[in-house]
């Protein structure tokens, strides 16, 4: 395993991190300790869930990753070999059924409450704001369209008062964003660096083959400022395994359950998906070998969210962080790139 830290800290952490939200839906509890205890002995000492997991998010399973790995905890006693990431959820109707008071001082010190007692641990080491309240092009909407009746008001600064509090109570330790644009992420910025508060270290947004947004205005961000990219998706729902475009998707495969979850399975899309496979084949890796490989080493990249929903995909993606791609090899993945640019946004 590679490791790093997380920026401006000595926190330690491999350059794969653990992805759950699969836990407590397309996988049981049982099966989510096997994944544990997998990673934890490949070097694996990087963990993030959210209160919203398991996702697709519902009433009935609320919060159950979160409960699997408190009881992962209790059971195995390695609470102090992990480094835990966790996040409360934005509003919106999506999460209704969660609470309705946004990133306010009480849904705050709610939500880490509520996340302490399922996690069963008495602090997070990593604690992250799922996605912004204002209205913003998340999620797969590719441009960003003002909405002159949005009620959110700037409260940059309210959040961050309220997050340092709760940092001084060591109920966490570090904060960071999750699916925010730049004019969001400087914000914090401004508001950490003018008033002495928490400093958001970390940005926890999508990033593939298939959606190298972050690339553009985010990496300088990143770069400059020096807050890493957790990136999320990275086989961008498992589209790039190749098993779709091959029809070897299983039938709990994630687009074939959540078919609804298209953001990855466009023309466009499935068409650059092919072309990468082409180049992995030619060059004796799996796709998702060199899809995951070339996220890992991205100069803004900290870790690389990899789920699995097998043991067998999860050992073969932990094990690309061994996998440094040739400059050949990045040269062409740029030129599809290039014919075809982030087709799933």
């Amino acid at each position: 395993m590679r490791y790093t830290t997380l920026p401006k800290t000595d926190i330690k952490v491999s350059k794969i991190c653990l992805g759950t939200m699969t836990w407590g839906n397309q996988n049981t509890q049982d099966e989510g300790f096997a994944q544990m205890d997998m990673a934890l002995d490949k070097g694996v000492n990087f963990f993030d869930t959210a209160e919203l997991y398991p996702v697709p998010a519902t009433a009935e399973r609320y919060a159950d990753t979160e409960r699997i790995i408190g009881n992962w905890f209790q059971k195995t006693g390695h609470r102090d070999k992990v480094v835990l990431a966790s996040k409360i959820a934005g509003p919106g109707d999506y999460t209704a059924h969660i609470r309705t008071n946004g990133f306010s001082k009480a849904a705050l010190n709610d939500a880490v409450n509520q996340s302490l007692k399922r996690l069963k641990t008495d602090y997070i080491d990593l604690y992250q704001l799922h996605w912004p309240e204002r209205d913003t092009n998340t999620f797969g909407t590719r441009d960003y369209k003002h909405n002159p009746k949005d009620a959110w008001e700037d409260n940059f600064n309210e959040v961050l008062q309220s997050l340092d509090n709760i940092i001084k109570s060591g109920k966490i330790r570090q904060v960071g964003i999750s699916n925010e644009k730049a004019w969001g992420t400087m914000r914090y910025l401004e508001e950490s660096n003018t008033h002495d508060l928490p400093r958001m270290i970390t940005i926890q947004n999508a990033y593939s083959l298939l959606n190298r947004v972050f690339e553009g205005d985010m990496a300088e961000i990143a770069i400059r400022e020096d807050i890493g990219l957790l990136a999320y998706s990275p086989m961008a729902f498992g589209v790039l395994s190749g098993k779709y475009i091959k029809g070897t998707a299983g039938d709990n495969a994630r687009l074939k359950l959540f078919p609804r979850f298209a953001r990855y399975s466009s023309e466009q899309a499935t068409e650059a998906t092919k072309q990468y496979l082409k180049i992995a084949e030619a060059n004796a890796m799996t796709l998702a070998q060199m899809a995951l490989a070339f996220v890992t080493d991205r100069p803004f990249v900290t870790s690389n969210i990899i789920g699995a929903t097998t043991l067998e995909q999860l050992e073969e993606n932990i094990d690309s962080v061994d996998i440094q791609l040739s400059e050949d090899i990045l040269k062409a993945i740029n030129e599809i790139h290039a014919s075809i640019p982030n087709p799933a946004p």
